[in-house]
């Protein structure tokens, strides 16, 4: 109930009947007005009568009640009101009771103020009647001055002003929400309906002379008044309030603008620069001296060559010198164990192919059990966190949190900019808006507003919305005064007239917006109007019937958008159900730019893998070698192999009730191809040389010997990969873990079908070649087909080295190599390391919903007025819990009216908290049940609420009802009445009752001995959050105010909003994305080491993958990516997608071939030659298998209509494959040349005779100017 209290005790004047001379002496003793004289209309206010005689002795009785009333000031002396004055002002001090009651001071203060107007007997010294009229022959008191005194009205309000009542302000309810003591005692004088039926001026005493007249000037009680009679609770008077701990906020250490770690990894760059220049420098000066030292002494001694000259010669190719010549067993082992693994599969290919066809066929059954995860809630949060547990425990408790539906009605249509959206012809159409949505009758259930809305009292709707303001109906907008009305409203929400049908204040910052910049209510820019629905459980019929409901008003919204464009207006919406559409139809959009992203890469892969042997030069010779040296259909198998992996990845895990994401649906095949074509494009390259080094060999030993080679690169990628990605599975977040899992078995998958079918379908596939069959076609025999050199260099059209690589070993690897360029690219490398680390501090975290939609979504709008326009925070509620609220000690542990609450208990520590919303994000009061609960048990304030038998609750009660909670209810006594009052209804009589507000506030268990409240809530709300830091931060000290009221007052706490679930992962992102990624790098440390048989090495590649990923991590800072779960996991994809570039290379580096080596002469020495031979022998396949593929498929997502995959997947994407690319083909070679570990001898070369006299056959097939020593 909502009433205006603006003149209680007014009302209660009498008349002494003196005609003519209207407070005309101004004198101690003296009248001014008094008694009764008559109404101005049949429904109006009982008016006073001038009369300005003398004060008079009351009767007995009159000041029997004059004293219960007004206190024991009264219990003498005259006074200048009768009998029926002190009835009436009684009657009305009690209906504003119950909501001052709270705080005595305030209560107090108000009394008195009336009881000194109406009865005060030197009445005159400070009221002047200035108007009257006349009825019935009476006169009528219709204005009157009431002079105050500054003090008084300035100490009145401050003892009221921060009142709070049923959750809001007692200001808004007594005050009309007044900002000062001026507006306060203008609003309790000014004429309303409801309110005063004669005007009361409160004019200041010093704004104009008074004659005669003093003001009133009583000392008025402060609400911290020393004597605990008067003295208000911390929720009701601020100087009553502890002071709160002060919170340590996060600082993040600065050096002028830039953060500590960016300083000090800039200075160190500085200073390794410094030091480089220094070394190079006195280097360089010393070979010079060295080379003048030199020439001088040449001059003394005989030119003729040395011996030991003449004998250098003679070393064809010291280079091979320095060839490893150990073994690691466990490489040895390994490269066995492929070897043999590849005869067997080529021997007998189709039983091969056969069983892993059908093993996939068997893994991929669990199909029938997929099902994609969309809830967001089970996506991003796990269900063993705290806000999922919390959030399963509020919505069992209290109910699903309802269902918000809200439009924005904004004027920014014009060329100059917003303008105000308030008109009378823009209030006509709205209102017609609102009547259509009421009257709508959903698509398929066919109900209306009023079956699925928010009813709090039963009676009407929650409709927040300016209609309110009129009572929902245009037809109390007057044409010349709803301007004057609207700011009435605006300004005093309480007032009856003001009232919705819900009968709640609504404060203007819910319905209107953008009017902050002119202060202007009129020049408001934005209309903002919210439909509140009931929620319910997931799947249930009532969810059902809202979301049907929801789109009969989205349909008519639709509508009401072309309408507001004609009248040059633009309005936005979102409903409950908007949000899931919308991403779903993003989803939908990417899906098609996923499919055809990854058939340009499939096609690319199956041509330039059929094209690894083919030269323009031989297909000129003779076109029908390339029928036949084609490997698309090998190509293509790849591929399919790679899909193969995927569906029985996601069959297996299916199977085991493992929800697919979107993210594995986007991500998983990218990650997979990226793995599985590198690999491809090693096997067979490795088998051309194989082919064109060992041609004699049976097919099967020539796929042994390749695969030996090959297998263990491909153990050491797929192992660290697998076991990098599995680590995820130990993350609760569903998102991560479920595309862990999924990606581990992919990637292990694929690897284990390349090692054994698709080397079946290689030695298949060799078979057809040198059957001169064709390729796609092998039942066709090509007869011109050049078989001439079946078995040599050149067969079929065969050039062993393609132009990539070839252009790798006699340019780009000697150039790398060069000292020069050595030191050029570790400068650059480690300035941009250096780079990546001092931007890490610049990555943000969270996800902006806009970017989830795609380009175009009507929610995008929605959310920018959001932004702009909306200034209230979403609701927090602090649920106690495991507490037992029924004994006193709980009962002081979070109440805040009384004077024995806790001085930190929880109603004053979030009141505390609300003052300082900059660091605690809390704004307003906070709905304390058990505050208002007690005081509807005063049988003084709310008699007729709580009736027993007849009698007022507590009413004679020994002890009696008493503001130190001294004789109040406990235990089953407080569960009967509490379950009484949580069916008191909330009106006028009984404002306190708390059905409407608390009913689904609290949790009786009446089952239990004793009976017990087993959970409750306290509501207050956060200030307006407008950025992701924001939310991050609200919720963060949410946390941290349970956590201290929980251990302050041995209590279970915890906080509770609805976007809380979605940003619980933030609180610990940050340290769970250092965990698995520093996780990861160190098990590719100790995978990559005990399989290369190197520290050094394995520490190289580490470093290298880290860098990686730094970098990446930079590259979000500059692309504005911000870090949440769908970077996490693509941060997690880039340690996966690093260990693969750099594995083979690393692999080549530690057991180099020697055919390759061979090829190097005496130019390179020590590790520049193996790291010159290991980008000769796989750079290629790394730069075409995998960096040229995945470039192709990111330029696809460029196009894409998402934000999200824009940001989040081609900006970091293409970030990856660049940055990986340059690390693996630039710095890594040269890092391994500096720092790399030791060699190993290559099983596969392992110089026998055999091999010797097939190597050199091998370079006779070469043409001669490959060999020539200038040449690499």
């Amino acid at each position: 109930m909502l009433l205006s209290f603006a003149t209680l005790g007014v009302l209660c004047l009498s008349v002494l009947g003196y005609e003519g001379n209207w407070t005309v002496k101004h004198e101690e003793g003296r009248c001014a007005i008094r008694g009764q004289c008559g109404k101005k209309s049949f429904f109006g206010g009982e008016l006073p009568c001038p009369d300005n005689g003398l004060a008079e002795e009351p009767d007995e009785d009159t000041r029997t009640k004059l004293v219960a009333i007004c206190g024991d000031d009264w219990s003498e002396g005259d006074v200048c009101c009768d009998e029926a004055q002190v009835d009436n002002l009684r009657s009305n001090l009690k209906r504003a009771e119950p909501i001052i009651a709270g705080c005595p001071a305030c209560k107090a203060n108000f009394f008195n103020l009336f009881c000194t107007f109406t009865c005060s007997p030197d009445q005159s010294l400070f009221v002047n009647v200035t108007e009257f009229e006349e009825k019935s022959g009476k006169l009528l008191v219709t204005e009157l001055d009431n002079l105050w005194s500054d003090g008084y009205g300035k100490g009145f309000y401050d003892s009221c002003k921060d009142v709070k009542f049923t959750g809001g302000n007692v200001m808004s309810f007594i005050g009309g929400g007044a900002k000062n003591y001026t507006s306060f005692l203008k609003f309790l004088g000014d004429t309303k309906p409801f309110g005063s039926p004669f005007q009361i001026n409160f004019p200041r005493p010093s704004s104009e002379p008074f004659e005669n007249m003093t003001a009133s000037d009583p000392i008025p009680k402060a609400c911290n008044d020393t004597d605990e009679a008067y003295r208000c609770a911390c929720t009701d008077c601020e100087a009553s309030c502890p002071e709160l701990a002060k919170v340590m906020e996060q600082e993040y250490c600065h050096v002028g603008a830039l953060p500590c770690l960016s300083f000090a990894v800039i200075i160190v760059y500085c200073v390794f620069l410094l030091l480089l220049v220094t070394a190079v420098s006195g280097h360089v000066a010393y070979q010079k001296h060295s080379q003048r030292k030199s020439e001088r002494l040449q001059l003394l001694q005989d030119a003729a060559l040395s011996d030991d000259e003449d004998e250098g010669e003679m070393v064809h190719n010291a280079g091979m010198m320095d060839r490893p010549q150990r073994q690691y067993r466990i490489n040895t082992i390994c490269d066995s164990a492929f070897s043999h693994l590849g005869r067997k599969c080529a021997r007998y290919p189709l039983i091969t192919i056969g069983v892993s066809v059908l093993v996939v066929i068997v893994l991929s059954i669990g199909w029938i059990n997929f099902e994609v995860e969309t809830n967001p809630v089970r996506l991003w949060v796990s269900p063993s966190s705290a806000a999922a547990k919390e959030k399963a425990f509020f919505d069992k408790s209290f109910g699903p949190f309802y269902r918000a539906e809200q439009a924005f009605v904004v004027n920014d249509t014009l060329p100059s900019g917003p303008g105000p959206v308030l008109s009378y012809d823009t209030l006509a159409w709205w209102f017609d808006v609102e009547a259509r949505v009421q009257r709508r009758m959903s698509p398929q259930e066919g109900v209306a507003f009023s079956d699925v809305c928010f009813n709090p009292t039963g009676d009407a709707c929650v409709l927040q919305s300016l209609t309110g303001y009129f009572g929902g109906s245009f037809a109390s907008v007057d044409a010349d005064t709803w301007q004057e009305d609207l700011r009435h409203c605006t300004d005093q929400p309480g007032s009856q007239e003001c009232l919705p049908d819900f009968q709640q204040p609504l404060d203007r910052d819910i319905i209107l917006g953008g009017y902050e910049k002119n202060g202007d209510i009129l020049g408001a820019e934005a209309m903002i109007v919210t439909w509140v629905v009931n929620n319910h459980d997931e799947g249930s019929d009532g969810e059902k019937r809202a979301l049907d409901w929801e789109q009969g008003l989205i349909n008519v919204l639709r509508d009401a958008q072309s309408e507001a464009k004609d009248r040059g207006l633009r309005l936005s919406f979102s409903t409950e159900r908007s949000l899931e559409e919308e991403l779903n139809k993003s989803t939908n959009t990417d899906a098609k730019i996923v499919v055809i992203s990854y058939i340009i890469m499939f096609i690319y892969a199956s041509l330039a893998l059929g094209s690894t042997t083919l030269s323009v030069r031989s297909i000129l010779h003779n076109p029908a070698n390339a029928l036949v040296a084609s490997k698309f259909t090998l190509g293509v198998i790849g591929i399919v192999i790679v899909l193969m992996s995927v569906s029985a990845s996601v069959g297996l895990f299916s199977a085991c009730d493992i929800k697919v994401t979107l993210i594995i649906a986007e991500v998983i095949p990218f990650l997979v191809l990226a793995v599985g074509v590198d690999n491809i494009f090693l096997i067979v390259h490795e088998f051309e040389r194989v082919n064109v080094s060992h041609p004699d060999e049976e097919v099967e030993s020539r796929i042994a010997k390749a695969l030996g080679r090959m297998g263990p690169s491909i153990l050491l990628s797929a192992s660290t990969e697998t076991i990098a990605f599995a680590l995820g599975a130990a993350v609760g977040m569903p998102a991560v873990k479920n595309f862990a899992v999924y990606a581990a078995g992919a990637v292990l998958i694929n690897a284990l079908l390349q090692v054994t079918m698709f080397v079946s379908v290689l030695a298949l596939n060799q078979r057809r070649v040198e059957n001169s069959r064709a390729d796609c076609f092998p039942c066709i025999k090509v007869r011109r087909a050049d078989v001439g050199s079946a078995h040599g260099a050149g067969a079929y059209g065969y050039d062993e080295e393609g132009p990539l690589q070839k252009f790798i070993r006699k340019v780009y690897a000697p150039l790398l190599l060069d000292r020069r360029v050595k030191v050029a690219v570790v400068v650059l490398f480690l300035g941009l390391f250096t780079a990546g680390l001092a931007l890490i501090p610049e990555v943000a975290l969270g996800l902006d919903q806009r970017i989830a939609f795609p380009r175009g979504s009507y929610l995008i709008p929605y959310f920018n007025d959001l932004d702009a326009y909306f200034n209230t925070g979403p609701p927090v509620y602090f649920v106690v819990h495991d507490s037992s609220v029924t004994e006193r000690p709980e009962q002081r542990s979070v109440c805040g009216r009384f004077s024995t609450c806790e001085s930190y208990s929880l109603v004053n520590v979030l009141e505390q908290e609300s003052k300082r919303p900059n660091i605690s994000y809390i704004s307003g009061s906070t709905a304390s049940w058990i505050d208002d609960f007690f005081t509807w048990l005063n049988p003084d304030v709310n008699g007729a609420c709580c009736v027993e038998h007849g009698k007022t609750c507590f009413e004679g009660r020994d002890p009696p009802w008493n503001v130190t909670l001294y004789g109040m209810p406990e235990g089953e006594e407080f569960i009967h009445y509490l379950t009484k009052w949580l069916h008191s209804p909330t009106n006028e009589e009984c404002p306190f009752g708390g059905a409407a507000p608390y009913s689904t506030a609290i949790v009786i268990e009446p089952s239990t001995h004793p009976p017990s409240v087993p959970a409750s809530h306290f509501r207050s709300s956060h200030t307006p959050l407008r950025s992701q830091s924001d939310f991050i931060d609200a919720y963060a000290s949410a946390r941290r105010i349970a956590s201290g009221i929980s251990e302050d007052q041995n209590i279970s706490v915890f906080p509770y909003s609805k976007f809380y679930i979605f940003f619980d992962q933030y609180a610990s992102i940050i340290r769970l994305t250092g965990t698995l990624l520093g996780s990861a790098l160190a098990i590719i440390f100790v995978l990559s080491s005990m399989l290369l048989g190197s520290i050094a090495t394995g520490l190289v590649i580490t470093i290298t993958v880290a860098m990686i990923v730094v970098d990446v991590i930079g590259c979000m800072a500059l692309f504005s990516v911000s870090l949440n779960a769908i970077s996490l996991v693509n941060l997690v994809i880039c340690v996966g997608i690093g260990v693969e570039f750099c594995a083979h290379i690393a692999r080549a580096f530690t057991y180099p071939s020697k055919t390759v080596m061979e090829k190097a002469k005496s130019k390179f020495r020590g590790k520049d030659l193996r790291a010159w031979t290991a980008l000769t022998n796989v750079g290629g396949s790394v730069f075409s298998g995998i960096t040229v593929t995945k470039i192709l498929g990111v330029f696809v997502l460029a196009f894409t209509r998402s934000k999200i995959f824009e940001v989040y997947y081609f900006r970091i994407w293409l970030s990856l494959v660049v940055l990986a690319a340059l690390h693996s083909l630039v710095w890594l070679p040269v890092a391994l040349s500096l720092v790399g570990g030791d060699g190993y001898l290559d099983p596969e070369s392992d110089g026998s005779l055999e091999d010797d006299l097939a190597a050199r056959r091998y370079r006779a097939l070469l043409p001669e100017d490959d060999y020539d020593s200038d040449d690499y």
